[in-house]
């Protein structure tokens, strides 16, 4: 955070104190950039840069799998934070120290001095970044780029591909880490062993690792907010990736890491990209491997790398060509895990006793120890092995040491025929991991993606070599290009496919909101707040809006599919379930309408969480103190199901009672019941019950 914003602050409490004019709204509004900046300080610990593209690609996808229980000391200095930045609302009952006829003079040098702060702050500067990287950008420039291989391979070895959470090359520095890592030090002496690797804006977490290494494209969040990875059916599906290329040449492909593949979607992406089968926490959960060996991550490393050799010795002796991918997870930040095998690991350091540096030492040895078992069995001559950092470090507790460093990734390649050396790479990032493996197999294909292999020598142009510099327009067109390939290029016809639109390539559940310029190009894509979206939208663009048909009807409605289109020119369609599950062209004329552009709902959860139901008559009373004026439509919905149990256009009346009968003849597992709004209408609903018709009866 920079230094100027400890000068901002004690000034605005100064002047918050000497006048009470407009005191509420400046306390208001100084707790508000405290609550902002203490928000800001929690993910920069967690993201180690601020409000990043990670931090929105983390909070659109599933946090399933999180080891939260890993920053729980940063959770409480939040809390603490959180508690500290609602003091300006208890300063303004202060009454000394004020002088009224100022009160003007110093209230606009608090407003002055509040935005200085806010203009001051990484809050501003991170959402400058954030608009800049979403702005549309052609990308047609860099599109020839974008390398496809599709020759066959001229050396068919297995390949063992372990990436090190977090596991940075910096570490082996023997000036800051004297004996840390012996082992891997070893390794690089017997390894092809990059030097100088980069993490590129888009490669810098876990999942963004896998998938910049491997498909040699940065992991970007997509146009508007359609990286909410719940809703998609496919991860990348134009993106053609390394698992993709060897699934073609005849590869089997296995993963096995220790957390849950569900967090950051790794099991989508693996699925969607040519992995045959992922084996991930739910797995080991089965094996019925004892407590002791899980943190709140996951399997151990231990466990991990040694069941992991026990599947390279499955897949060598049966004899097909195979990938398998390993993510260790005990160098995690901020502070690792010692599993069983290490519980007596220690490191004596000149920083001190920290559980880091014993985790890493720990991961030193479970690494080379299955890397040396690989190489020393029957099958070592015909396998390559690779050990990278998945990324760099994010914030631990050796920070502030690493902050010193010359920061790389660790790439180290180990084979029969693979000599020995160290090559200091020309503006290399891990984009370019993939590609040089594929160099390694067969030296006519040096790459995959934007990814370009590291042994070519000079370095053309490619996405690392904009990444590295410090103008970011370049590279911002091969963001925008890896952008698309979440949706593909024919995005003009909608179709319903089983519950769900078929928008380009990709499958997305409604409600989805789609925003085409004048030029019929896609340029938002919405699955949050779709009806304020809607509402908000540029009026010059036209809209296709995919819904249950209760979002645009107020007769009666059937839980059937509808889709609404709108134009700037007073033009507007609805089509029926019926049609979108033929398909509908976005391009297709419209039919006028007059005055002005419909409002649509979109449900919102009236119940607390599912419930399971048995059959029979029902009532379903609620009570709101605050309602829409007009009648709106509450229904009963089976959540998974999709099924549409019971549903009543209402209003409620004076003392904001709503009865609403609901007959089961089957047992519902996840009843939930809803109310159909537009963003404008509010509902607080004070209490509800769903009870039997029996017993349903007026209350007080």
């Amino acid at each position: 955070m920079h230094w100027i914003i400890w000068l901002y602050l004690p000034a605005l409490f100064l002047l918050l104190l000497l006048s009470p004019r407009l005191a509420r709204l400046k306390a208001g509004l100084l707790s508000l950039l405290l609550l902002l900046l203490s928000t800001w300080w929690l993910i920069d610990r967690l993201s180690g840069d601020g409000i990043n593209s990670a931090t929105l690609y983390h909070l659109r996808s599933d946090m399933e799998g999180a080891g939260v229980g890993d920053f729980s000391g940063y959770i409480v200095a939040y809390i603490v934070l959180v508690l500290l930045s609602l003091t300006p609302l208890l300063l303004v009952r202060v009454r000394r120290f004020r002088l009224p006829r100022h009160g003007w003079a110093l209230s606009a040098a608090f407003a002055a001095l509040l935005v200085g702060a806010t203009l001051h702050s990484p809050l501003y500067g991170d959402a400058q970044r954030l608009y800049r990287q979403m702005q549309p950008v052609d990308y047609s420039a860099v599109a020839p780029e974008y390398v496809i291989p599709a020759q066959p391979l001229a050396r068919p070895k297995n390949i063992v591909w372990i990436y090190g959470e977090s596991l940075e090359r910096t570490y082996l520095d023997e000036a800051a880490f004297p004996g840390l890592m012996p082992n891997l030090k070893r390794l690089a002496g017997e390894a092809l062993d990059f030097r100088d690797i980069a993490s590129a804006d888009g490669s810098g977490w876990t999942i963004a690792g896998l998938v910049s290494s491997m498909c040699g494209v940065p992991l970007t969040t997509a146009q508007g907010d359609e990286n909410s990875m719940g809703r998609m059916g496919r991860f990348l599906p134009e993106a053609f990736c390394l698992g993709d290329y060897l699934k073609q040449q005849g590869y089997d492909n296995h993963y096995m890491g220790g957390a849950n593949g569900q967090f950051a979607a790794k099991a989508d992406f693996l699925a969607t990209h040519g992995f045959d089968e992922v084996r991930d926490l739910a797995w080991f959960k089965q094996q019925r491997i004892a407590d002791k060996h899980f943190s709140n991550w996951g399997i151990h490393d231990d466990v991990l790398l040694d069941r992991a050799f026990d599947r390279f010795m499955e897949l060598s002796r049966a004899g097909q060509p195979f990938m398998l991918t390993t993510l260790t997870m005990d160098t995690h930040h901020p502070a690792g895990h010692l599993p069983v095998a290490c519980k007596g690991t220690r490191y004596r350091s000149q920083y001190g006793n920290i559980g880091l540096l014993n985790a890493l030492k720990c991961t030193d040895r479970l690494i080379s120890k299955l890397v040396d078992r690989i190489r020393a069995s029957e099958y070592g001559q015909d396998t390559l092995v690779v050990v990278a950092s998945d990324h760099l470090a994010m914030p631990n507790d050796l920070s502030d040491v690493l902050a010193n460093l010359h920061r790389e990734n660790l790439l180290l390649f180990l084979g029969a025929d693979i000599a020995p050396r160290q090559v200091v790479a020309s503006a290399g990032t891990t984009l370019d991991s993939g590609a040089t493996l594929l160099q390694l197999l067969d030296p006519a294909i040096d790459a995959i993606g934007f990814g370009r292999s590291l042994l070519a020598a000079p370095r053309a142009a490619s996405a690392s070599v904009a990444a590295l510099k410090t103008d970011a327009s370049d590279y911002a067109r091969y963001r925008a290009f890896a952008r698309s390939l979440w949706l593909g290029e024919k995005t003009r016809m909608l179709r319903l496919d089983d519950g769900q639109v078929l928008v380009g390539v990709q499958k997305v559940q409604p409600p989805v909101l789609l925003e085409y310029d004048a030029q019929w190009a896609l340029q938002s894509v919405y699955l949050e707040n779709t009806s304020r979206r809607f509402d908000e939208a540029d009026p010059g663009h036209r809209l296709a809006y995919v819904d249950r048909c209760t979002a645009f009807e107020d007769g009666l409605a059937d839980g059937d599919w509808c889709a609404l289109l709108v134009d700037s020119d007073q033009g507007m369609r609805l089509y029926r379930d019926a049609q979108l599950r033929r398909g509908i062209a976005v391009d297709a004329p419209l039919e006028p309408f007059h005055g002005p552009r419909p409002s649509v709902r979109q449900s919102r959860m009236i119940s607390r969480q599912a419930q399971h139901t048995g059959p029979g008559r029902y009532v379903l009373e609620l009570y709101a103190s605050q309602r829409p004026a007009r009648a709106f439509w509450v229904e009963a919905v089976s959540s998974q199901r999709k099924v549409v149990v019971a549903q009543q256009w209402v209003q409620a009346d004076s003392d904001g009672r709503i009865i609403l009968p609901l007959g089961l003849d089957e047992e519902i597992d996840d009843l939930e019941i809803r109310a159909w709004l537009s963003h404008a209408e509010k509902l607080a609903v004070d209490s509800y019950a769903l009870l039997p018709a029996i017993r349903s009866r007026p209350r007080s």
